[in-house]
């Protein structure tokens, strides 16, 4: 792209350059961010349509906000792009969510402007609450934003800090992002004029200020100026009932102004700028539209929400001749029990797409149910379901099971409810990094009672592994399966019940023991391959269950060897290595020298699952080293002596 074209945007290297540009040419500016947005993201991949749909918002606020000193809050990275763009990131855009580059969410260790992290949706209103009460602490003057989408607001987790915002009064500012992606209010088009006037009024000053002065009038008429104050407030208040959608907020404590076209710019300023002087928190509505002067990404919303790098003049993908993803095997497999057995459902948390269940909401949507993003909702909506007979499969990203903790424990486990949990991308998930690889999730599921864990090697064994949750009916059984495309490996067209707790040698040798748990096994047995070159032959065993491990075999292969090696795309504290470990423990088989490589103590920065793989010595030719190295370096010593991470 010439950038050369640029009238305003390449001088824009901080907010401070873009307030030196008279208001009547923001509009340029947005449509110079807009492009350079589209160029950027068509190269490296990313999240684009929310992105395009928040240029206007992001000038507006940086305008008439003095960032940094003021904190805008973004909740989500995905509607953040321009705030990027315009905070000293432009000329490090072509390393967006590239191994070594900038995040393609919010880092507070990337930027002053990343207030706060987020890398989940839900959480700006909570944080930006928490930041103005410690500066009324501190008795500092700034002003505070939260910039949330509407997809936010069906998650829980706003509204307890839009509660608690209400309740402590503190100065804060919240814009609502609306895209219409999710149904927040019932206004049309015809009402537009009304509206726009209704909210100049309420929003200048001079409004504000004759309200203040009626207010300390009246507050001195004793109980005649207390009747007439509560009549102003009726009046008030049913004018707002009719020509705004924002009751419910006024309900929660905040004042209400809106809708406003969040595309004009020039208002946008003015709104803010208006606002600034007013008092106590205050929600902005402004409605705009995801993939904005893209038409690809206003045409196909889904598709382009997040992208591969595309044709930016057509808005299409490269076709792929790999085999399909786990993904998409998910889906087709759930369909295919859904068909069979009519107790079954499909339950997800927004993630439909990203999970596979499209494909149920397609062929069956009444056995479909997308919560929004609401994960501990989900698992108890699920778990409720359970109670009546019903098996709901739970698709839920690993990462964002998370948020659904004590849901698990609570309402599922301790009823020993049978509830199905399906968590896509398991391991190290690439380019969205630290918030979403999925590297927990063996840990936080094993220490809990009752539940079952199980992770596939490949496609065949992931739709024989769903078919076995959903005839286990014992209580809640979870697996885990990575980011990608499969293996290529042919499938079966019926499925077939994996024995609970039992794994499968897969590679038969002499010198050490590789344990592999899910997609760890194909790169275990390539690393045994080449071990054998090498004279050291590798016996390779397929776990299959962290949960309930399989002791018997342990125990034999600690009868047979002396080293043993597991292997996980898991942190190494509480995982499958651990399970490994507690079992030698508990059996007395101290003799044996145990490795247990995996994920290290640390948050792993983005990266493809090809180059992580590689740094933590997780693909084939690390496996092959870290055994070399291993089985070399333990001679002569003790048997615990040498458990290692």
């Amino acid at each position: 792209m010439d950038q050369s074209q640029f009238k305003f945007f390449n001088n824009i290297n901080t907010p401070e350059d873009l307030r030196k540009v008279d208001i009547k040419d923001l509009r340029t500016v947005c449509n110079e961010v807009r492009e350079f947005l589209v160029d950027a993201v068509s190269k490296t991949g990313g999240h684009l349509g929310a992105g395009l749909g928040t240029v206007e918002l992001a000038v507006a606020l940086h305008y008439a906000f003095n960032t940094p000193t003021d904190k805008l809050v973004w909740d989500v990275g995905h509607q953040a792009y321009p705030h990027k763009l315009l905070t000293g990131r432009k000329d490090l855009f072509h390393g967006l969510r590239q191994l070594n580059g900038i995040s393609g969410f919010l880092r507070r260790d990337e930027s002053e402007y990343d207030v706060f992290g987020a890398g989940h949706a839900s959480t700006a209103v909570s944080a930006a609450l928490g930041i103005a009460a410690a500066r009324d602490f501190k008795g500092e003057n700034f002003k505070v934003v939260a910039v949330v989408g509407d997809g936010s607001l069906t998650g829980g987790m706003a509204y307890e800090g839009m509660n608690n915002a209400g309740l402590l009064k503190k100065d804060m500012i919240v814009v609502l992002n609306d895209n219409q992606m999710v149904s927040l209010s019932s206004y049309s088009p015809q009402t537009w004029s009304l509206q726009n006037y209704f909210n100049e009024v309420l929003t200048h000053p001079t409004y504000n200020m004759l309200k203040a002065n009626v207010w300390d009038l009246t507050g001195k008429l004793d109980t005649f100026g207390d009747r007439l104050r509560e009549a102003v407030q009726k009046v008030e208040k049913g004018v707002k009932a009719v020509v705004t959608p924002g009751m419910l907020f006024e309900a929660l404590g905040f004042r209400y102004l809106g809708p406003f076209n969040g595309h004009n710019v020039v208002k946008m300023v003015e709104v803010f700028q208006h606002v600034k002087d007013l008092h106590g928190p205050i929600l902005i509505h402004a409605v705009t539209k995801k993939g904005k002067g893209y038409a690809p990404a206003e045409k196909e919303i889904t598709r382009l929400h997040g992208v591969t790098p595309f044709d930016k003049v057509t808005g299409t993908m490269p076709k792929s001749s790999a085999p399909p993803a786990y993904t998409t095997l998910f889906g087709k497999a759930l369909v295919e029990i859904c068909k069979a057995n009519p107790t079954v459902v499909g339950v997800t948390a927004a993630m439909a797409d990203g999970t596979g269940l499209t494909i149920l909401q397609k062929e069956m949507p009444e056995r479909y149910f997308d919560v929004g993003i609401a994960e501990q909702h989900a698992v108890t909506f699920a778990a409720g379901m359970a109670t009546e007979g019903y098996i709901p499969v739970t698709a839920i990203y690993s990462t964002f099971l998370q948020r659904a903790y004590d849901q698990i424990i609570h309402d599922t486990a301790l009823q020993n409810l049978h509830v199905v949990f399906v968590m896509d991308r398991g391991g190290l998930v690439g380019a969205d990094g630290p918030t979403h690889h999925g590297v927990f999730d063996l840990s936080y599921l094993r220490c809990i009672p009752r539940m079952v864990v199980m992770a596939p090697k490949d496609e065949q064994e992931l739709r024989d592994m769903l078919y076995t949750a959903v005839e286990y009916k014992k209580g809640p059984i979870a697996l885990r399966y990575p980011r990608g495309n499969a293996l290529g490996v042919p499938v079966r067209e019926k499925f077939q019940t994996i024995e609970i707790g039992k794994a499968e040698t897969v590679r038969n040798g002499k010198d050490v023991a590789l344990l592999a748990i899910g997609n760890m096994t194909p790169n275990t047995l390539k690393a045994a391959d080449q071990l054998s070159k090498e004279g050291i032959e590798a016996e390779v065993v397929n776990m299959r269950f962290v949960k309930p491990l399989d002791e018997e075999l342990v125990k034999s292969i600690a009868e047979r060897f002396e080293s043993i090696i597991t292997v996980e795309d898991n942190v190494v504290q509480g995982g499958f290595g651990s399970a490994v470990l507690e079992s030698l423990a508990k059996n007395g088989l101290t003799h044996v020298s145990l490795k247990i490589h995996g994920v290290p103590d640390q948050f792993i920065e983005q990266g493809t699952p090809a180059e992580l793989h590689n740094i933590y010595k997780l693909d084939a030719p690390g496996i092959a080293e870290i055994t070399k190295e291993f089985l070399s370096s333990k001679h002569g010593k003790s048997a615990f002596e040498l458990i290692s991470t």
